[in-house]
């Protein structure tokens, strides 16, 4: 299986701080892999460097083969990048921007044309394509985001955190266009905090904490080794206790043991927050 991305004890200090440390990592062709994390994990750091944005520190990082920092030119031809923020000029329209992106990557008038119609359809912006970014939703925004960055057809698409701000309906519309990209051949570098995202998307996910890749592997697999069922139990009125068993069978057998004061049960699957907390103390959701 080929590896698209590759890093090998990457690592980026500010001073003292250790952003990212002793990142070894792969991910492969035609997958969606996530990078989960809380906010200050080191997530948008890697993915910077990966960027060609910020050099490391130390170690290394290719992307398609190319180094990032010694053939920077030639990664920036194989990725496609949407960043948090809104990266278009939201004074041009949805296609005056398209345009501006395809004219940066020499792309020639014929190729501007047919690729700009093609995937403003491919993304359901065809009625949109010559309104201002400004008067654009969220949701559009990103998409239009999505398809500046495909216009070169990318190796790699690298998703930093690509629905934060969005409502429920508008984050889920999204998923269903990264799915329907994946399917299509794009392989997907993905960073997020949102747990409900790296399990509806990713075939395999990368947990960061505090810089370091604490532990990797497919979703189902990682909830494997905790246990796939959780029982929560509520001791005292105050104290929230977290068990994790193979099937519900051995979790209804934990239950008809517990002493009288543990008044609330819950009894739910595991999911990859569980994996994060017992890996590190910490919520995902935590800064």
């Amino acid at each position: 299986m080929e590896e698209l991305v590759v890093t090998e004890g990457l690592t980026k200090t500010y001073g003292e701080i250790r952003a990212v440390d002793g990142l070894n990592l792969k991910v492969h062709s035609g997958e969606v892999f996530g990078f989960l994390g809380p906010n200050g994990a080191g997530k948008t750091t890697t993915i910077r460097i990966l960027n060609t944005l910020t050099k490391p520190t130390s170690g290394g990082a290719w992307v398609s083969g190319f180094d990032v920092v010694k053939e920077p030119d030639k990664v920036k031809k194989v990725i496609g990048v949407v960043q948090q923020h809104i990266s278009l000029d939201r004074d041009l329209t949805v296609r005056e921007n398209m345009e501006f992106h395809a004219r940066l990557h020499h792309l020639g008038a014929s190729e501007r044309k047919r690729r700009i119609n093609e995937l403003i359809d491919y993304v359901g912006l065809t009625e949109h394509a010559d309104r201002i970014v400004e008067q654009l939703s969220g949701g559009m925004k990103r998409r239009a985001m999505i398809v500046n960055a495909l216009l070169h057809q990318p190796d790699v698409l690298f998703l930093d955190e690509p629905t934060v701000g969005l409502d429920a309906q508008t984050r889920r519309r999204l998923w269903d266009l990264i799915r329907r990209l994946n399917h299509d051949g794009t392989t997907i570098f993905l960073t997020t905090h949102y747990i409900e995202e790296a399990e509806a998307l990713c075939q395999r996910v990368g947990i960061i904490h505090l810089g370091r890749l604490i532990s990797i592997g497919n979703p189902l697999a990682l909830r494997q080794k905790l246990g796939l069922v959780t029982v929560e139990t509520l001791v005292n009125n105050k104290d929230t206790r977290y068990q994790y068993f193979p099937d519900r069978v051995a979790a209804s057998s934990y239950i008809q043991d517990l002493p009288h004061d543990v008044k609330t049960i819950i009894i739910r699957e595991s999911n990859l927050e569980d994996v994060f907390v017992e890996l590190t103390g910490q919520k995902v959701g935590d800064d």
